[in-house]
């Protein structure tokens, strides 16, 4: 006969307590992530979803000029030929697309680096340059195979030019693609601005801030030339395919700069030292202004603008004449003559000397077991303050800093 064991209601009891309570426990971490998601997350997660919709498509402001002070410009803009690519309607491979199109457009490895770039970085939005200043026999071999290239196109886009090349290049400088530390100082930049300037620099300008100065004047009114970028809000797909133009911010182009400089004094300079290495600036008494600010050798700022190739670089970099050393600012030379006028109104203050007292100038001047000899042979005779500066007498000032001293002469220069 076959007995039925009286089930253990206690222990069931217990099984689904136990059941309830882990079932609970899992609800209450559901609603918890759910509260953390909707409520303390939210800013964050709607932020990255809006920016998953919305894509910014940068749109570069013009470079302002730079004149000199008779109204002729030396930093200019231009429009040339280049073959851009819509990255929205790239497919297949990024490599061989180029490979394709180099059989018919020279295309350097720069080139390509710099266009692979400016997609990762805009994250395949927008139309981007993968080579610049096309020839007309290159734009004709591109039209007639154009249909082979869907999303690849010919247009005008603008470039920095400076026409007179080498001619004050280290007064004028040059622009170069933007790179990661000109960025990282851009955004330092951005956090160091006040809030509510209407001319501070915006986090969403620097996709359209391409190319900066680097040195000289462009590198100096870099914040004045660049202008403000403009920019596309446009909504897009999950697959990034765009869909329409939420907003626009159009670009507002650079202001001139006018400068001090005489350019065509600039020009005689230059055209007067030839071949020879030194450094000259000429200053309006009355103003300060510079008149002309000469570095020879120079070089041509063009070569830099696009990317300077290895080649030029390497003459520039390797060249004894060391045409990149900016001489006037970084130069390290005797004062010369120019230091006796300073020396001169030290004497004065410290009342070492009056305008009226004099000196015998017998032509050079002994100090230990050197002798020191004046420019003219026989000395000037006698000198007072106002000859010692028009003839530029030597030993006058010798003897001014024999009786100044070495202290007193730190404490006034």
């Amino acid at each position: 006969m076959v007995s039925f064991k009286k089930p253990n209601l206690d222990s069931f009891q217990e099984r689904i307590h136990i059941a309830t309570l882990f079932v609970t426990f899992c609800f209450l971490l559901l609603i918890t992530r759910l509260v953390w998601l909707q409520l303390v997350s939210h800013g964050k997660y709607a932020l990255l979803a809006e920016s998953n919709r919305i894509a910014l498509v940068p749109a570069p402001a013009n470079r302002g000029l730079l004149i000199d002070r008779n109204g002729i410009v030396i930093g200019r803009n231009y429009s040339a030929l280049t073959l851009d690519v819509n990255a929205e309607e790239l497919k297949g491979n990024v490599d061989e697309l180029i490979d394709e199109l180099s059989q018919i457009v020279l295309i350097s490895p720069r080139d390509r680096r710099n266009f692979k770039r400016s997609l990762e970085d805009s994250r395949k939005m927008g139309t981007f340059p993968l080579r610049s200043m096309l020839t007309e026999s290159e734009t004709a071999r591109f039209m007639a195979n154009r249909y082979r290239f869907p999303g690849v196109e010919i247009r005008a886009r603008s470039f920095r030019e400076y026409p007179y090349n080498e001619l004050a290049s280290h007064l004028i400088g040059y622009i170069g693609r933007a790179s990661k530390r000109d960025i990282e100082r851009m955004q330092v930049e951005i956090d160091n601005s006040k809030a509510g300037d209407p001319d501070a620099l915006q986090t969403s300008f620097l996709p359209g801030i391409q190319y900066v100065g680097k040195i000289g004047i462009e590198q100096s009114y870099e914040t004045v030339l660049r202008g403000t970028p403009g920019y596309d809000e446009v909504e897009i797909t999950a697959g990034g395919k765009p869909v329409r133009t939420l907003a626009s911010s159009p670009s507002v182009p650079g202001k001139n700069v006018v400068l001090s400089v005489d350019i065509k004094l600039q020009y005689l300079v230059e055209q007067l030292y030839g071949n020879f290495r030194g450094a000259f600036v000429a200053i309006e008494p009355e103003t300060g202004d510079i008149l002309a600010f000469v570095s020879k050798p120079n070089f041509n700022p063009n070569d830099f603008v696009e990317g300077i190739d290895s080649v030029t670089w390497k003459e520039l970099n390797d060249s004894p004449q060391k045409p990149l050393y900016n001489r006037p600012l970084k130069g390290i030379y005797p004062p010369g003559s120019t230091y006796k006028p300073f020396m001169a109104l030290a004497a004065l203050e410290t009342k070492k000397r009056t305008p009226a007292q004099t000196i015998s100038d017998p032509g050079y001047f002994e100090f230990g077991n050197h002798t020191f000899r004046d420019d003219k042979k026989g000395g000037h005779g006698l000198v007072d303050m106002q000859k010692s500066i028009v003839e530029s007498c030597d030993t006058y000032y010798y003897l001014l800093a024999r009786d100044m001293g070495v202290n007193l002469m730190h404490d006034f220069l």
